[in-house]
């Protein structure tokens, strides 16, 4: 197997912002998620990236509720877990659901203002500081290691990047790293091609490393990282619609988008034993 050549799609189910008024497909309970990870699975997927929702479609931290999504997800399917510790809370509650031993987790790996701005108004649909400490990210890289979840290092940014060396020389990761490119986000690195091949340039020999692509733009910075040697995420928390235009009905919509546009780039989809063996070429991940 060339691992160049093999695409590891992941799929975000839900996120903690958009709600069904958003995209009636978003889903809030733990059996939906659930319902929603198998279906991405189903149509490709091998990663599926979780925040929790109250039965109301707000965020929540309860490890219960992560608990249930986990004993719901793992009853339909054998999709690897990724849990999201981003967002806003004490840090306390975003990292008590490692405990459940996810195969992965999110990582943030730097501060940022976050926000979206609305041209047709001329103000802030919202804003705020995005606040991700050295400190908090040791200590979340520490979590992550006591439990056995590989980080999902999330950069929104360039010099997020190079925060990792920080973590290396601490013994918190595990090669090869994981890199997440999140660009699109209004504060944080611009959604285009050129700045996603600078980023890919500057990722460690040997790691993974996919895009995050924000709205729209994000058919157009998956098929960049196709090309660039990089994975792809998809998913209702980044993008509802699908490559020509219309509105997806579920997120295995989405995940089938990208398999196909990955089909189309000469490379092969990943499956579930071939991720493994990409991310954990020495055993090691969590049952």
């Amino acid at each position: 197997m060339s691992s160049a050549d093999k695409v590891v799609i992941s799929c975000a189910l839900t996120g903690a912002v958009t709600t069904k008024k958003h995209c009636p497909a978003i889903p809030y309970t733990p059996v939906e998620i659930a319902e929603e990870a198998k279906r991405a699975y189903d149509a490709g997927a091998t990663i599926v990236h979780i925040h929790a929702r109250t039965d109301e479609g707000a965020p929540t931290w309860s490890k219960e509720t992560f608990a249930r999504i986990q004993e719901e997800t793992r009853a339909r399917s054998p999709v690897l877990i990724n849990w999201s510790t981003g967002g806003a809370g004490p840090m306390t509650d975003r990292v008590s659901h490692l405990a459940l031993r996810p195969q992965v987790a999110a990582l943030n790996m730097g501060s940022m203002n976050y926000a979206k701005w609305s041209e047709s108004k001329k103000e802030f649909a919202f804003k705020f500081i995005f606040a991700n400490a050295f400190e908090d990210i040791i200590a979340f890289a520490r979590a992550m290691k006591e439990h056995g979840a590989k980080p999902e290092m999330e950069c929104f940014d360039t010099g997020h990047l190079e925060s990792h060396t920080v973590l290396a020389s601490l013994g918190l990761l595990e090669k090869p790293y994981h890199f997440s490119f999140i660009m699109g986000v209004l504060g944080g690195i611009k959604a285009s091609a050129r700045h996603l091949a600078f980023q890919a340039e500057n990722v460690p020999a040997g790691s993974r490393w996919k895009v995050i692509g924000i709205s729209r733009e994000q058919w157009q910075l998956a098929m960049a990282a196709l090309c660039l040697g990089g994975d792809v995420r998809v998913g209702l928390e980044d993008n509802f619609y699908l490559p020509e235009g219309e509105m997806a009905r579920s997120n295995g919509e989405l995940v089938d988008a990208a398999v196909k546009m990955t089909k189309l780039s000469g490379r092969s989809v990943a499956t579930l034993e071939e991720t493994k063996q990409l991310l954990w070429p020495n055993g090691g991940m969590n049952p």
